[in-house]
C-alpha cells in the first residue's frame, strides 16, 4: 500500500471515530495531493492553474459532507479520485470547455458515461427552480440537489435553519403545483 494511500486512509478512519486533530490533518494533506492534481489537470488541458484552489475548496466541501459514505474497508485513494475527477469534469463543464480541452488521457471518462439523461435532467431541475424566489432556489438546491443539510444550508446562506426549511417546503410545493399545471 502507497504511503499516502496509508496515511490518509488512517486519518480518515481515526477522524470518523471522532478524533477532530486526525481529521484537519486528514483535510491539510488531502489538499496538498488535490491541488497538485488539479493543477496539473489544469494546465495540460490549457487551462489557468488559478482555477485550482476553487475545484480544491469544492472537492473538501463533498467530501466533508459525504464522508460518512466511506466504507472503511477499502483504500480511501480510489473514492477521492472519484471526487476530484467528477468535480474537474463539472468544473470544466460549468465553464464551458469543450471535451477537446479535457487531456486525453481523461478522454475515457468522458466516453464511457452516457450521461445525457442525468445533464437533461439538471437543465429541467433548472429551468423550474428559475420560477421560484431566490431564497427557495437557493434552500432547494443547497439541500435537495447538493445533498446538504439543514444546518449546512442555513449556514452557507445566512438564513436559520427553520427558514430553509419552510423555504424548501413551500418551494417544493410550488414545484409541484408549477408541475401540476396549477398557478401558484
Amino acid at each position: 500500500m502507497p504511503r499516502a494511500e496509508e496515511e490518509l486512509r488512517g486519518l480518515l478512519i481515526a477522524s470518523l471515530g471522532g478524533s477532530a486533530a486526525d481529521y484537519r490533518r486528514f483535510l491539510g494533506r488531502l489538499g496538498s495531493h488535490l491541488r497538485a492534481y488539479y493543477k496539473g489537470k489544469l494546465v495540460r488541458s490549457g487551462r489557468s492553474d488559478t482555477e485550482a484552489e476553487d475545484l480544491v475548496q469544492e472537492t473538501l466541501m463533498v467530501i466533508h459532507t459525504r464522508r460518512h459514505t466511506y466504507d472503511v474497508t477499502q483504500p480511501v485513494t480510489p473514492w477521492i479520485h472519484a471526487i476530484a475527477r467528477y468535480k474537474l469534469i463539472d468544473h470544466l463543464r460549468r465553464t464551458r470547455a469543450s471535451t477537446t480541452d479535457v487531456p486525453v488521457e481523461d478522454a475515457g471518462v468522458l466516453v464511457a458515461h452516457d450521461d445525457h439523461v442525468a445533464a437533461e435532467s439538471s437543465l429541467d431541475v433548472e429551468r423550474l427552480l428559475a420560477h421560484l424566489p431566490a431564497k427557495m432556489r437557493s434552500a432547494i438546491r443547497s439541500t435537495k440537489v447538493e445533498g446538504l443539510s439543514t444546518a449546512e444550508a442555513a449556514e452557507r446562506s445566512g438564513m436559520t435553519e427553520t427558514a430553509v426549511k419552510v423555504s424548501v417546503h413551500r418551494g417544493l410545493k410550488a414545484l409541484a403545483n408549477l408541475v401540476g399545471g396549477k398557478t401558484r
